[in-house]
């Protein structure tokens, strides 16, 4: 989804949901960005006009699909932003395009996600009693009150959220070589989700050079403090690649 269409961008981020979300997260970025980048949020099944499409609940099945979806996008240089769950989904496109032998990232944003070489620190929801998820979600504290106290609008939505927790959760690193663009890691200063370690740790998956950037709030963060990320952005996308600031 493009909210703001660019046809002769310069540069094309695309924007991965966390667990739960749909492209309207990233609605309000294309404003806050640049004119010569043009913002594509990816929509995944499940969710928003997709509803009715069956979520993917292993990354490995859901890359595959996201690359060949997006393959006419990749026809200028591109970055990849995800958040949570949408973090490890970027990382794993990255090394697809790698793979594939396609046109390589400029640059990878991961935010508010453990580099994926490090185990989970939490239990399994994805598959546990609904009571186990929510109060999973009111730790995230991403989810809107009113969803998580109204139990026919949560039980709409928890298909999805299931679907995206396992997503997450059965996901397992497989060794490679660092990848060669430049990776920046976005935190949150009360996340309870990704420590500085475990943010710094993604130094590791990067021949390119990693950069971690701390945000005040809490796991959802980048909705606090939406102009500093997109900033941020930004000034990582001009930097070393000849275009000014």
């Amino acid at each position: 989804m493009t909210w703001r269409p660019v046809p002769d961008a310069t540069m094309r981020i695309f924007c991965l949901p966390h667990t739960g979300a749909g492209a309207a997260a990233y609605r309000a970025w294309a404003a806050y960005l640049p004119p010569e980048i043009e913002l594509v949020a990816v929509r995944l099944p499940g969710r928003e006009t997709r509803f009715r499409e069956r979520p993917f609940t292993r990354i490995g099945d859901l890359v595959p699909a996201l690359l060949d979806g997006l393959c006419p996008f990749l026809d200028r240089p591109h970055a990849w932003f995800g958040h949570s769950m949408g973090a490890l989904v970027a990382y794993e496109m990255c090394r697809a395009l790698r793979d594939r032998g396609m046109p390589p990232p400029e640059r990878l944003f991961v935010s508010g996600r453990r580099a994926p070489h490090l185990p989970d620190r939490d239990r399994p929801v994805h598959d546990a009693p609904v009571a186990d998820m929510v109060a999973r979600l009111e730790e995230l504290n991403g989810t809107p009150r009113e969803v998580l106290d109204d139990r026919a609008t949560l039980t709409t939505f928890l298909p999805m959220l299931r679907a995206d927790f396992a997503v997450a959760e059965t996901y397992r690193w497989r060794p490679a070589g660092p990848l060669q663009c430049p990776i920046s890691v976005f935190g949150g200063t009360r996340d309870p989700m990704a420590t500085m370690a475990e943010l710094r740790a993604w130094d590791r998956h990067s021949a390119g050079g990693c950069t971690v950037r701390m945000f005040d709030g809490d796991h959802f963060f980048l909705h606090e403090s939406r102009g500093p990320v997109t900033a941020a952005i930004t000034d990582d996308l001009w930097t070393g690649s000849g275009r000014p600031h």
